[in-house]
């Protein structure tokens, strides 16, 4: 499985099947919206990465120092409905963790994505805590950490 930095030319595929995503709809994620920002995130210094030719399979989008201005933060990490299950999702938070500029890796999940959750404590996370209606009013963000190095 190839891994690679996120083109200009995988945003728009990417934005395309996110939206058909229950988890995704239920955040209101839109097309257009989800195009404006990873075009934006090209820009800057944050780590886009992608696997899946010619029509990506999954994404992660890693913010470099955005947890607490200090630890790298994982902000989304997904895989195309079709191809679940195949060590995508892995594969990508390997890459990510190995590309990571900090001792520690964080990221949030969704209380009610409990196959999520199960996912992140098998890669070697802990909830270290919980927001409720950080991001929509009735959903509680769970806070997960993972020491890297």
């Amino acid at each position: 499985m190839e891994i690679r930095l996120m083109q200009s030319d995988d945003v728009a595929p990417i934005a395309h099947w996110i939206v058909e995503l229950p988890l995704w709809q239920r955040y209101g994620v839109t097309e257009a919206g989800m195009i404006a920002q990873f075009s934006g995130a090209l820009l800057g210094d944050d780590l886009l990465l992608v696997t899946g030719e010619p029509d990506p399979l999954g994404f992660a989008w890693c913010l470099r120092g955005g947890a607490f201005g200090r630890s790298d933060y994982l902000r989304l990490i997904g895989v195309r409905a079709d191809s679940a299950g195949q060590g995508i999702g892995a594969a990508l938070l390997t890459e990510v963790e190995a590309q990571a500029k900090s001792r520690d890796l964080f990221l949030l999940t969704s209380d009610f994505n409990e196959g999520a959750q199960r996912f992140y404590r098998r890669m070697g996370y802990t909830q270290i805590g919980a927001i409720p209606g950080y991001v929509v009013p009735d959903v509680t963000e769970l806070i997960f950490r993972k020491q890297l190095h």
